[in-house]
C-alpha cells in the first residue's frame, strides 16, 4: 500500500535495514558464500559431467548464479535502499530465468541420455548440503533484512533443499536403474527457482514504490 510507509515505523525499519546492510559482518559472511559457491560450482560441473547428471549440472548452475548474486550483494553494499532493491530485482529475475532453464533441461534429458552415476551423484550432493548448510548457518540471522538479504536467504536455503533433492534423486537412479529420479529432481528445483525468483521481484518491487512514494510525501 502506498500509506504503509508514512509512519515512523517503516522510517525506523527501513533505517535498521541500511544500517545492517552496511555492517563488516555480513560483508564477511558474502565473501564466505562467494568462495563456498564458486568452488561447489566447478566440483558440481566436474561431477555433473562425469556422472551424466542433469540435477547436478542444474545444481552447479545454481552454484553460479548464487556466487553471481552474492558478488552483486556485495558491491551494493552501503548504497541507498532503492539500488539495493534493484540488485534484488535482478537477482530474482536470474532465479526465475534459472529455474526455466533447469525445466527446459529436465523436459530434453526425458528424450536423452542416460543413467547417471549413482555413486557420484550422492557424494558430491552430500558434499554441497555441508557446504550449503554452513552458509544458510552464516546467513541465517540476515533472513528478515530488506529485499536484498533476503534473496540471499532464499538462494542458500533452496540450494540447501535442492542438494538433499538431489540425494534422494542418486538413491532413486540406483534402486531403479533409470534416469527419471534425476530428471524429477531437476524439475523440482526448476520449480523452487521459479517461486523463489518471483517472491523476491515481488518484494523488491514493493520496496521501489515505497521508496518513489516517500520523496513526494516530504515534498507536502
Amino acid at each position: 500500500m502506498p500509506g504503509c510507509c508514512q509512519n515512523d515505523h517503516c522510517a525506523s525499519s527501513a533505517s535498521a535495514n541500511a544500517a545492517r546492510a552496511a555492517s563488516p559482518a555480513w560483508r564477511r559472511v558474502l565473501w564466505i558464500a562467494l568462495f563456498i559457491n564458486a568452488a561447489m560450482f566447478g566440483v558440481e560441473v566436474f561431477g555433473g559431467l562425469q556422472a551424466h547428471s542433469a540435477s547436478l549440472l542444474a545444481d552447479a548452475l545454481d552454484f553460479a548464479a548464487d556466487a553471481a548474486n552474492y558478488g552483486l550483494s556485495l558491491a551494493v553494499l552501503g548504497l541507498a535502499l532503492h539500488w539495493r532493491s534493484r540488485a534484488a530485482w535482478i537477482k530474482g529475475a536470474s532465479l526465475l530465468a534459472f529455474g526455466v532453464f533447469v525445466l527446459a533441461r529436465a523436459l530434453w534429458g526425458a528424450w536423452a541420455g542416460q543413467p547417471p552415476q549413482a555413486v557420484t551423484m550422492g557424494a558430491i550432493a552430500i558434499a554441497a548440503m555441508l557446504s550449503n548448510g554452513l552458509v544458510a548457518a552464516l546467513l541465517y540471522a540476515w533472513r528478515d533484512g530488506d529485499a536484498n538479504m533476503r534473496s540471499v536467504w532464499l538462494c542458500t536455503r533452496n540450494d540447501v533443499l535442492g542438494n538433499i533433492a538431489v540425494l534422494l534423486a542418486a538413491v532413486g537412479v540406483f534402486g531403479t536403474g533409470t534416469r527419471w529420479p534425476d530428471l524429477l529432481v531437476a524439475a523440482v528445483m526448476a520449480a523452487l527457482g521459479v517461486s523463489a525468483g518471483w517472491k523476491v521481484m515481488r518484494l523488491a518491487r514493493a520496496e521501489l514504490r515505497a521508496h518513489d512514494v516517500q520523496p513526494q510525501m516530504r515534498a507536502y
